[in-house]
């Protein structure tokens, strides 16, 4: 089962938060039926985005990541907030690349390098902040670290990982951040550092049936971690009949109309989740009434 967890070192000199997300990132895959390097790139934004939401503090916070290097995949946008719930979508999803010579997907080419990330924390304030920075490498966990360190002056370390299976299925998903704390010592800092230097794939630690707790232990087995906090996450769009009706209303009356006389349906897909919405000429003209 997927899950989140936060975790802190005994001598509380950095956090951890890490989360196995292969479930979340199949489901997101069988959504938009993306092809194998389009999984990856969406799969390590959807794990890291998990993360990120998990460091806001109140359930009506929303956190956006948008991803757009001018690749072949053009943007990747994931929506997320504190709760492990998460949603995202790929313009083009059947973008695909060949592989590293090495035969790992070349995440950073699809993405491409000529363009920004941008991330949107919409936590009640009458407008939200929005943070921005350039894309280094495309391979995502690199770009968002910078992006920490650039819009929010915050040292991170990021990995994140998606193996995929010669069916494009995903095999094994999952991801860590690791934040040092203002009584982190420059010991601590250095071990932090050769940990992250000579740590192997991390897809191999979530390549197994372990729990999130194993993982951040097997990880972390040099230092003294307590886990604080753990919770399920999930693949999941808040699309709703109401929602869509608000689309069609704000398109306003003589669209509406336009519509109506020329087409006598309408059919609009989620973005998020590819779900279809059908109208007929009766449904429209009830909504087109309610203007």
């Amino acid at each position: 089962m997927d899950n989140m967890i936060r975790a802190i070192d005994n001598n509380k000199s950095f956090r951890i938060f890490a989360v196995k997300s292969t479930g979340v990132v199949e489901k997101a895959r069988q959504s938009h039926h993306t092809a194998a390097t389009a999984s990856a790139a969406l799969g390590r934004t959807l794990t890291i985005g998990l993360m990120m939401g998990y460091m806001m503090k109140n359930d009506n916070d929303k956190l956006t990541v948008k991803i757009n290097g001018g690749g072949p995949l053009g943007t990747v946008l994931v929506t997320t907030n504190n709760q492990g719930i998460i949603k995202g979508y790929v313009d083009h999803p059947s973008a695909d690349v060949p592989r590293k010579t090495n035969g790992k997907l070349d995440v950073g080419s699809v993405v491409g390098t000529d363009g920004k990330i941008t991330v949107i924390k919409d936590i009640g304030l009458k407008e939200p902040y929005v943070g921005t920075s350039d894309i280094v490498t495309g391979e995502i966990a690199d770009d968002l670290a910078l992006y920490y360190f650039l819009s929010e002056q915050t040292s991170s370390a990021i990995a994140a990982g998606v193996l995929v299976n010669t069916d494009d299925s995903i095999r094994a998903a999952g991801g860590i951040i690791v934040q040092p704390l203002p009584d982190i010592s420059d010991e601590g800092v250095k071990a932090l550092e050769d940990l992250f230097k000579n740590m192997k794939s991390v897809s191999s630690f979530f390549d197994n049936n372990r729990d999130i707790e194993e993982i951040v232990k097997d990880i972390f087995k040099d230092f003294n971690v307590k886990i604080n906090e753990k919770m399920p996450v999930k693949f999941e769009c808040d699309c709703s009949d109401e929602r869509i009706e608000r689309v069609l209303i704000s398109i306003g009356k003589e669209e509406l109309k336009k519509i109506i006389e020329e087409d006598k349906c309408a059919e609009i897909t989620c973005n998020f989740c590819n779900k279809k919405y059908e109208y007929n000429e009766e449904q429209l003209n009830k909504i087109l009434k309610s203007l």
